[in-house]
């Protein structure tokens, strides 16, 4: 008869945990079985192996262990077989070979622990009536379990665990007591009726209010085994919650953790219980829900991490207990991996769930511009109005609002809770399909499009009232802090002017003491009635009198040059005040006297030709004298040309002298058509004019309030400055002006690009006023953006100088430098700093990964540890490093150009009438103001910042004018780089090392303990039969029933990131471990 194979739902899992070896069987009994003689001769085999089947059964053993007993030969199942007979047979054991016995003591022993003390002695023999009934429990046939169950001997020993008194409960009897549950669950006929008893997991979890050590490492190897098997994690879950209410704890699994800080002094204790506890704490996490569901996962770590688990972690980590160690690495890689998860689905590399305001901006940012979004912020305003004093039923409120989030993320489609409900007929599926209405949703969708609008414009409104308002508050605080630095140099300069004004009173005193001394000789006053002689002539210094009035035949004078210093005055600009006009040159009589062509004129206003034409006193002895245009124009079709070239724009077809034919003589319908066509004028280029559309479309202003704006120096805020960068690009030029005024009579017909380009150029000094508010609103950007340069620049070269942690590093580099090179290459005195990067090329002759900077910085952590933080020294140096000098210069040369033109365009403006609402003046004056004086304070600090990289040049020996800063400071930053990368090279390498060693330890560790197993089954220390409860409970407790989960989080990690992130999100694309 072949072996029988069995099934056993939901315990597949000890492939996991099994080794090559086949299982030792090991069966109790005081007689070694070589010693025993056989009673009967043994039968044939045939019937050996009947029989031998029948006892296999009866023993109700694994897979495994029935095929290896069947493999056995047949003299060792013939003493096997005589020996359970043998022991059936015999009379000393035959009141306690039934279950009926057991059963009666247990129940005596409840009933009396009430009414009477025991003594010690009366403890053990109690304890011995329990001892042996786990032990028939293991060892009787299956008929003897079935008869326990039968006389319902589960309920009995749940009766007693609940009616033990207090010194019961801290007695070995209690320990032993748990383990004739934990015995009876270790087949499946036992364990099957512990999980279906509605009562049982639930008194077991009773046990862990013990103080008993050794119970509480049985009850949570019972409850964490409970968990790996099919339908016993959420039972657990519940059993939890039932201990939470039955020792009135505050929150479920504070026992645990309080148990898991607690230190007791006993190290061997300690340690098993707080294996125990951790071994419990993965076991609920990730089994049975937690297998395949982020979200239940994250829901309970939550509740721990709540608790404390994660300061206590760190504390376990100083036990140094491998075991204990596994534990607690499998919590932290699976907490990292569901982080990582989490993160992921917020396109992030990690949420701080720690910080509830980063958790509220993420909601935000993913609901933002999305239709929960109100419904969040509805939420938030709801809270707001949740009840915060601390007594009444405050809790209560905020705990109900934890727990019906809580259902809506972990509620399945079913409307199944894989955690124990908190709210009874709460069904989140229910709710949402009372919610949904299609009619409602198009109403929110079309409200929610004419919101978005809305909300569109205000934001455009208030960003422009943002912009105006940042830029008059900047504009305040430039002008008082140029104000304040402008007082501080008045009263500078008012000291320096009365000590001036002494001096001069001093020198004017000695010029009269010496004017005094000397006799001044005066001429004679006239006699009376004789003229007034003339006054003496100017000094040198003075002007010279003005010359008699000239004849009016004469000429004018030309003007008096301007003053020297003077700006040139601006092109357009008024001759300067008094000045006479230029005069009048002499071709232009000869102007007025020109012959006039009779040109033809056209009926319309045609397209201009921009041509540069000659005068005819210019076509003298040229090719023109022999060109008469006027025979030209007998042949040429003017009428084709008018049409051709017409100013008005309007969309037709190029039609050819046939078409000219049939269109004349076309109906009077067409002719009433084309008549009704709206004619557009348009005398400047196509392209141009289309991009000019395009810009005022986006501008979204009238031409009267952008001639308003620039008049008043955009006050409002209302050009932004991309905009007035586009602007300047359509400028009207001379020949557009030209054009345009021929036409100003046709202005209501113009296309809008022309009316625009005409309204502008009425405005005064247009492109100058462009380029001035152009030059107002990037100054602070260009100076903000030039100014860190300078500082960079200026700051590097001060570091660099006084830096000793630089020096000490010159110092030993020179030294290794000296050390290791001989004859001309050695006895160096310093070296160039570009050498600084050639550290790195020398490499170990011993180890290639190592080069000079390693061991360079091996040795300053040995003798210099505070060179290590040579990067708080140069702090500005990477900055200095991406500054080229060349263009800094020339960006501050651009800048002081702009300041000068804008001088100049406010002295044409102040020399002019100004119209109502042109405010450039007042508006330029302020801003040149402190314009001026904040682009000196930038002029005097580059000068600084030259000067002191010149000195930094010449202390490191390199020569001036040979080095820019980016090439200089380039050096150190790279140096410093590779210094950095060096070091975190070195501390990985010293983290592997250490890695490698702990590794190495708990792998010896894991071998002693493994062989000393094996050692202890050989010697026939364990002397029942191994059950399926008994291997799941001894995985649990060394960690390896994780290491199959363990290996495929590592090999399946990229695989289930792209799956959790493609999928709904909810599942976990993680092979399932199969409990």
């Amino acid at each position: 008869m072949p072996p029988r194979k069995r099934t056993r739902a939901g315990l597949g899992f000890l492939c996991c945990f099994g080794s090559s070896e086949p299982p030792e069987i090991n069966l109790k009994d005081t007689v070694p079985l070589q010693l025993l003689e056989f009673s009967s001769p043994m039968p044939p085999a045939e019937e050996l192996h009947a029989r031998f089947s029948e006892l296999v059964d009866e023993l109700d053993l694994t897979d495994k262990n029935r095929e290896a007993m069947f493999a056995l030969p047949d003299e060792k199942k013939w003493q096997i077989y005589c020996s359970k007979k043998k022991e059936q047979e015999d009379p000393n054991k035959l009141a306690t070979s039934w279950p009926d016995y057991y059963i009666d003591r247990i129940n005596s022993m409840a009933a009396m622990q009430t009414l009477f003390a025991f003594d010690e002695e009366e403890m053990e023999m109690r304890n011995k009536v329990v001892e042996d009934l786990k032990t028939a429990l293991r060892t009787q046939p299956m008929r003897f379990v079935t008869r326990f169950i039968e006389l319902d001997g589960l309920t009995c020993l749940l009766n007693f665990l609940r009616s033990m008194d207090y010194e019961t409960s801290e007695s070995r009897i209690h320990t032993s007591v748990i383990g004739c549950i934990k015995a009876l669950m270790n087949n499946s006929q036992g364990r099957s009726h512990v999980l279906a008893h509605p009562q049982s997991i639930n008194t077991i979890s009773q046990s862990l209010r013990t103080e008993n050590i050794k119970t509480k490492v049985a009850v949570l190897e019972i409850l964490g085994a409970v968990c790996l098997v099919p339908d016993g994690h959420k039972k657990v879950l519940q059993a939890m919650a039932h201990y939470q209410k039955y020792a009135a704890e505050r929150t479920r699994f504070q026992t645990l953790l309080n148990e898991l800080d607690r230190s007791t002094g006993r190290y061997r204790d300690e340690v098993n219980l707080k294996t125990a506890i951790m071994s419990f704490i993965n076991a609920v996490l990730n089994a049975g829900a937690g297998e395949d569901n982020l979200e239940f996962r994250l829901h309970l770590r939550y509740e721990f991490l709540m608790l404390g688990i994660q300061p206590v972690i760190d504390k376990l980590r100083e036990h140094d207990n491998a075991t204990l160690d596994r534990h607690l690495d499998f919590f932290e890689m699976v907490r990292n991996e569901d982080d990582s998860e989490l993160a992921k689905r917020f396109d992030m590399t990690h949420v701080d769930t720690k910080s509830a305001g980063a958790m509220f901006e993420l909601i935000k940012k993913k609901l933002s511009h999305t239709d929960s979004y109100p419904h969040l912020l509805s939420v938030l305003q709801h809270c707001l109005q949740m009840p915060y004093k601390r007594g009444g039923c405050s809790l209560q409120h905020w705990q109900l609002l934890d727990r019906i989030l809580q259902q809506i993320v972990l509620q399945d489609e079913k409307g199944e809770d894989p955690d124990v409900s908190p709210l009874d007929n709460f069904s989140v599926k229910n709710i949402i399909r009372m919610l949904v209405n299609e009619n409602e949703v198009k109403l929110w969708r079309e409200q929610a499009e004419k919101f978005r609008k809305d909300h569109a414009e205000l934001m455009a409104k208030l960003e422009r009232k943002e912009r105006e308002c940042e830029t008059k508050t900047q504009e305040k605080e430039e002008m008082m802090k140029t104000l304040n630095k402008m007082k501080d140099k008045l009263q500078r300069e008012g000291v320096e002017l009365r000590s001036a004004r002494e001096q001069v009173l001093d020198l004017s005193l000695r010029i009269s003491d010496i004017a005094g001394s000397s006799v001044s000789i005066l001429p004679p006053p006239p006699p009376p009635g004789a003229p007034v002689p003339p006054p003496p002539p100017p000094m040198s210094g003075g002007f010279p009198p003005p010359p008699p009035p000239l004849p009016f035949s004469c000429p004018p004078p030309p003007p008096p040059p301007p003053p020297p210093g003077a700006p040139p005055p601006p092109p357009g600009a008024p001759p300067l005040f008094g000045a006479l006009p230029p005069p009048i040159p002499s071709s232009f009589n000869s102007m007025n006297t020109m012959r006039s062509k009779s040109i033809p004129q056209p009926s319309h206003p045609l397209k201009s030709f921009n041509w540069s034409k000659l005068g005819e006193n210019m076509i003298n002895s040229t090719i023109w004298n022999e060109i008469d245009d006027l025979r030209a124009f007998k042949i040429l079709d003017l009428k084709d040309i008018e049409k051709m070239f017409s100013a008005y724009q309007r969309q037709q077809d190029l039609l050819t002298n046939q078409s000219f034919k049939q269109k004349e003589t076309g109906s009077m319908d067409d002719i009433y058509v084309s008549t009704r066509k709206v004619k557009e004028l348009s005398v400047i280029d196509g392209r141009r004019a289309q991009n000019c559309v395009i810009l005022l479309s986006k501008l979204k202003m009238s031409n009267e309030e952008i001639k308003r704006a620039i008049l008043e120096m955009d006050e409002r805020e209302e050009l932004a400055k991309d905009m007035l960068e586009q602007l300047l690009k359509f400028v009207p030029e001379k020949s557009d002006i030209d054009l345009l005024e021929e036409h100003k009579h046709e202005l209501e017909r113009m296309a809008r690009a022309d009316r625009f380009l005409f309204e502008m150029s009425r405005i005064d000094h247009y492109q100058q006023r462009l380029q001035a508010l152009f030059f107002k609103k990037k100054f602070a950007e260009r100076l903000a953006e030039t100014k860190p340069k300078v500082e960079a620049i200026l700051n590097a070269s001060v570091e660099v100088v006084r830096s000793k942690r630089l020096t000490q590093v010159l110092e030993v580099v020179l030294a290794f430098g000296n050390f290791m090179n001989k004859g001309q290459r050695g006895n160096a005195f310093g070296f160039k700093v570009s050498s600084l990067n050639k550290i790195v090329d020398t490499k170990s002759s011993i180890d290639r990964n190592i080069t000079m900077l390693h061991y360079l910085i091996m040795i300053f952590e040995k003798n210099y540890p505070d060179t290590l933080y040579i990067q708080e020294d140069l702090r500005s140096v990477p900055e200095a490093a991406k500054v080229n000098l060349s263009e800094l210069e020339k960006e501050v040369h651009n800048i002081k150009s702009g300041l000068k033109a804008l001088e100049a365009e406010l002295h044409y403006q102040q020399s002019r009438m100004r119209e109502r609402g042109d405010k450039f003046v007042a508006v330029i004056s302020d801003f040149i103001t402190v314009a001026g004086f904040s682009f000196s304070e930038l002029e005097d600090q580059l000068s600084e910042a030259k000067e002191k990289f010149t000195k930094s040049l010449k202390h490191f020996g390199e020569e001036e004018g040979r080095m820019q800063p980016d090439d200089f400071f380039g050096i150190f930053d790279t140096f410093l780089q590779s210094f950095s990368e060096a070091r975190q090279d070195l501390e990985n390498m010293q983290r592997r090392k250490e890695e490698e060693e702990r590794r190495a330890r708990m792998e010896a560790m894991l071998k002693e303990q493994r062989e000393r197993e094996r050692r202890a089954k050989k010697g026939g220390a364990t002397e029942e039969v191994g059950g399926e409860f008994d291997d799941l409970v001894s995985a649990l407790r060394s960690g390896e029933v994780f290491d199959k989960d363990l290996n495929k989080f590592k090999r399946n990690r990229k695989r289930s990131v792209n799956q959790l992130v493609e999928g709904s999100g909810r599942e976990r694309a993680v092979t399932k471990v199969n409990y």
